[in-house]
């Protein structure tokens, strides 16, 4: 019998086939397509003939937790304990899965703010949970009302993904303030933070529950070196959590993947006395803004895009068409892959949006905005 009954092939393998078979300019999947930084591989091809390819200790690499707590309290001025608050996992996916795991029991119900990334809802089922899905305002935004009228007696877990991925919005201090007046009402609840974009964001500044006095004893917190760093094949996250909390996370983490791959750990560990967190803004907002200026004179309408590497546009000046539909059809007529938005919804909610990932090459992006302006 299975657990998960009604899931099947992701969206994202579904169109980046589809791409393949037609060889279109895949804008689908989010992930880079363009070279590491020159140092991080100068780093990884002096460590591949280290001895460093054992276990390393279970919660992590102690370099890079030190250096993850150096980095989060200069960001964000947090103090963290490397010993008893951090956790190295497989990815922020690992990360996320090993929360709702630890702390979702049978008939639990965890609420997920719709549209969301799809891991989430399999997570809490295979957990036992149920998922309880929240739609955000028609501009993306939360709509706290909802939220707060979501919430019963088995509400165990919120999880609140900020930056928003996929639809690049950000949360502002106003947003937050909410949520803890809602939360104030409940303190049995625990929220789980998905900030796997927090270092791409542009100019509304990204706010981290790091940073909320009020929540971050309640908080689990994933975040993700795949994406700040733009190695996503490493697959290399982190959880910061208070110590009763990640004392629980990291039983079950032990007996899921126990340590995490020791060479990326070693290389981010060196990587990170070099790297500059905010160049990676820097270098996302000039691509978004290269982005917006080749297709703003197409038919597309832009959404705001405030952080992440994803570019949300609405195509009701070019068709009627659902957007699953109209993804398919401008794989196979046009030559661009995109991610039709009404798979992020329970309910399919269909605005006629598509999800394109800027996280490219120039040249990509310049070859698929000619496509696409063509339209």
């Amino acid at each position: 019998m299975s657990k998960l009954p009604n899931i099947t092939t992701s969206i994202f393998s579904v169109m980046s086939q589809l791409a393949n078979e037609h060889g279109a300019i895949n804008l689908s999947q989010g992930f880079p397509n363009f070279p590491e930084d020159e140092r991080l591989l100068q780093i990884s091809e002096r460590l591949i003939r280290s001895n460093i390819h054992q276990y390393t200790p279970m919660a992590g690499l102690p370099s890079l937790l030190e250096k993850i707590a150096n980095q989060t309290l200069q960001q964000y001025n947090r103090k963290v304990n490397t010993a008893t608050e951090m956790l190295i996992t497989a990815g922020a996916t690992q990360g996320v899965f090993t929360a709702i795991n630890t702390f979702v029991n049978q008939g639990d119900e965890v609420l997920i703010l719709d549209p969301s990334y799809d891991s989430y809802e399999p997570s809490v089922l295979v957990a036992g949970g149920k998922p309880v899905r929240v739609s955000l305002n028609l501009d993306y935004t939360p709509n706290f009302n909802k939220i707060e009228a979501a919430i019963t007696s088995k509400t165990k877990m919120i999880v609140v993904n900020n930056p928003h991925n996929p639809t690049g919005r950000i949360w502002t201090e106003s947003d937050f303030e909410a949520l803890e007046t809602i939360l104030e009402k409940h303190p049995e609840i625990l929220i789980l933070g998905d900030e796997v974009y927090e270092y791409i964001t542009f100019t509304q500044p990204h706010i981290s529950f790091n940073t909320r006095e009020k929540l971050k004893h309640r908080t689990v917190i994933a975040s993700s070196f795949g994406k700040s760093l733009h190695v996503t094949g490493w697959k290399v996250g982190y959880l910061i959590a208070p110590e009763n909390l990640m004392y629980e996370m990291k039983k079950v983490h032990q007996f899921l993947v126990f340590s995490v791959n020791s060479f990326s750990q070693h290389a981010i560990s060196e990587y990170m006395d070099v790297v500059d967190f905010s160049e990676v803004s820097k270098m996302y907002q000039r691509k978004r803004d290269l982005f917006q200026g080749l297709i703003k004179n197409s038919r597309f309408e832009l959404m705001p895009c405030d952080g992440t590497y994803f570019q949300v546009v609405n195509y009701n000046a070019i068709s009627k068409e659902n957007d699953v539909d109209f993804a398919r059809k401008l794989i196979i007529e046009n030559g661009v892959a995109a991610i039709p938005i009404s798979v992020f919804y329970e309910d399919v909610t269909d605005k006629h949006m598509l999800r394109f990932c800027f996280a490219k090459t120039d040249e990509t992006l310049i070859a698929a905005a000619e496509k696409l302006c063509s339209i």
